[in-house]
C-alpha cells in the first residue's frame, strides 16, 4: 500500500487520481502491464469509488486502458510517441505562459516560487523524483496563473505524458539544464514579460523535442 494523507482537503477521488499518476509516470505500474482495480484500490488504500474514477479519469488522458474481463492495461511507451505529445503540447504550452505573465496572482506567483525551490533543491541532490513532483508542481502553478481553464485541461495530460517519457528516456542526465529552462519561465511569468514568456516556453519544448528525437533513434 502507498501512503496516501487521509487527512488532506483534497477529495479522495483527487488523491487517488495523483497517487496512481504518479505510480504511472514512475513506472512503478509498468508500461503495457495489467493490473486490476481491486489491486489497485489494495495498492492505494482507498476506497473503490475515488479509485474508480481515477480510473476512468486517466483512462480518457490516454494513460490507461480498462478492457473488459482482461483488466486494466498500463499504457506502453513508444518513444516515437514522446514527439507526438510534444509536437501537440508545444502551441498550449505557450499559450499558458504568456497568459500565465499576464495574470499571474501573489497567490500564483507563491506557488511557481515554492516549485522553483523544489526543483532547484532536486537538482543540488540529484533527486529525480523530487524533482518529477516540482515538475508537476509547476504545471499547477501554470495553470492556475493563466486563468484558462480551457487550455489548463487540454495542458494536462500532455504534461503527464512528456513527464513519463522524460522519466523513462532521460531521468538520468539533465536535471540541471532542465531546471534552467523551468527556472527562466518562471521569471519571465513573474516580471509580467509576455514575450519573454512565450519565448522561455519555446525553448523549454524544444529542450524537450531534443532529448526525445534522441530517444527515437535509440
Amino acid at each position: 500500500m502507498i501512503s496516501t494523507d487521509t487527512a488532506s482537503p483534497e477529495p479522495a477521488a483527487t488523491r487517488a487520481y495523483r497517487a496512481l499518476e504518479h505510480l504511472i509516470v514512475t513506472l512503478e505500474l509498468a508500461p503495457a502491464s495489467f493490473v486490476t482495480e481491486g489491486a489497485l484500490i489494495e495498492r492505494l488504500g482507498l476506497g473503490r469509488t475515488p479509485v474508480r474514477e481515477a480510473i476512468q479519469r486517466l483512462a480518457w488522458e490516454g494513460l490507461l486502458d480498462i478492457r473488459p474481463r482482461a483488466g486494466i492495461a498500463i499504457a506502453p511507451l513508444h518513444p516515437g510517441d514522446w514527439l507526438r505529445v510534444l509536437d501537440a503540447r508545444r502551441g498550449v504550452e505557450v499559450v499558458l505562459a504568456r497568459s500565465a505573465a499576464r495574470f499571474v496572482t501573489r497567490e500564483a506567483a507563491d506557488l511557481f516560487h515554492d516549485a522553483a525551490l523544489a526543483m532547484q533543491k532536486a537538482v543540488i541532490s540529484g533527486n529525480v523524483l523530487a524533482f518529477i513532483q516540482a515538475d508537476k508542481a509547476l504545471d499547477e502553478a501554470l495553470a492556475q496563473a493563466a486563468d484558462n481553464p480551457f487550455a489548463a485541461r487540454l495542458a494536462a495530460p500532455l504534461q503527464t505524458h512528456s513527464r513519463r517519457f522524460w522519466f523513462r528516456y532521460k531521468a538520468d542526465t539533465g536535471l540541471a539544464e532542465s531546471a534552467e529552462h523551468h527556472v527562466a519561465l518562471i521569471r519571465s511569468i513573474l516580471a509580467g514579460d509576455e514575450e519573454a514568456a512565450a519565448k522561455d516556453a519555446k525553448r523549454l519544448m524544444a529542450l524537450l523535442r531534443g532529448r526525445a528525437e534522441v530517444a527515437a533513434t535509440r
